[in-house]
């Protein structure tokens, strides 16, 4: 069966004030690349957003050394809820997997840093080693080990890789996951005891885990640079999840969306249909971000965890020139040529 997703785009992050954001992602992470910024009303968004317009201002920048951005997120028309500490286990995105080439230098990396704190390297239960680090706004990384890169450099880290993600039935949503998304390759899955998360009181609880994951596709302008995809599923058993998202607006603060690249949103928006997963959100026709457009469309995981994805129309490359890229009239179904691709980091986040 055909795979329409070629990659995470970019995951979601509530903040409440995105000027600053995209400097602190900037330098903690490298993601200097700006896609777009874009202040604008979130009109199509209602459903999740107490059915009512709200206007918002929303940045999306990458790190080119490989690996999916972050579209930083800030409501402009109200104050964003901030988050409580959110458990591992509970319902939503708990955390996003950044990849770095050497986890050792990027631990050591990371550790000298003040405005984070970052845990002791551990090993994961597909036997490699990772740690966790808590930005300044209080959200939790995975920064796990990479196994392919756009560019080769010195970078501590690349971008996103993926998610990891509560479930309230891991069988469930490894289904979803593998049939709706095509992420179908199966690393591990089992049940052992929190050894390895951020909050030092819930090791020793109970769950059950697996790590999915889809290879580097062959299709897509933009599959070389985003990479494979890493989906980590955490159902907890010695306790009640609770949602992360509970009696709180799509927008405010904290992981608020994963997002993947897509090549056929028809085709998709069918097969998911056909699972019993129909999209809640759908732009149809191109939708402008900024100086770059597509059609952009939201259904939900079994829990309710928000999956955007993106089938991309436009692009700047150059935009002192007004250069950009238009995906439309491309013949070819397969990545785009490393120096387009590297074009794009010409916009950096000054």
């Amino acid at each position: 069966m055909k795979n329409f997703i070629t990659g995470i785009q970019q995951i979601g992050i509530g903040v409440t004030n995105a000027s600053e954001a995209k400097h602190i992602y900037k330098e903690l992470f490298g993601m200097n690349v700006l896609i777009f910024e874009d202040q604008a009303e979130a009109s199509l968004m209602t459903k999740y957003t107490g059915s009512q317009v709200h206007k918002r201002h929303a940045i999306l920048s990458m790190n080119l050394s490989g690996g999916g951005g972050f579209e930083i997120w800030q409501f402009t028309s109200r104050a964003p809820a901030k988050q409580n500490t959110p458990r591992f286990g509970d319902l939503g995105i708990f955390a996003a997997k950044i990849k770095c080439r050497n986890v050792n230098k990027a631990h050591a990396h990371f550790s000298s840093k003040s405005n984070v704190r970052v845990s002791e390297l551990m090993e994961a239960p597909d036997d490699r080693y990772h740690f966790w680090l808590t930005d300044p706004y209080g959200n939790y990384f995975d920064l796990v080990e990479g196994d392919d890169w756009f560019k080769v450099n010195d970078a501590a880290c690349g971008g996103v890789v993926g998610a990891v993600i509560g479930v309230s039935n891991l069988e469930q949503s490894i289904k979803f996951y593998k049939e709706v998304l095509g992420i179908d390759e199966v690393i591990y899955k089992g049940s052992a005891p929190a050894v390895d998360v951020p909050d030092t009181e819930q090791q020793g609880q109970q769950f059950k885990r697996a790590l999915l994951k889809k290879q580097v596709s062959a299709t897509g302008a933009f599959s070389k640079l985003l990479g494979m995809v890493q989906i980590e599923l955490v159902e907890a058993l010695d306790f009640q999840p609770q949602k992360i998202y509970y009696e709180r607006y799509w927008g405010d603060c904290g992981f608020i969306h994963l997002c993947f690249d897509v090549t056929d949103m028809n085709a998709l928006k069918l097969k998911s249909v056909q699972h019993g997963f129909p999209f809640t959100v759908d732009s149809n026709d191109s939708f402008c971000m900024g100086s770059s457009a597509g059609r952009f469309c939201y259904f939900e995981d079994p829990d309710g965890t928000l999956i955007e994805l993106v089938e991309t129309h436009k692009i700047p490359i150059l935009k002192k020139l007004n250069w950009s890229l238009n995906l439309q009239t491309r013949k070819s179904e397969g990545p785009l040529p490393n120096w387009m691709i590297n074009m794009i980091a010409l916009n950096k986040i000054k």
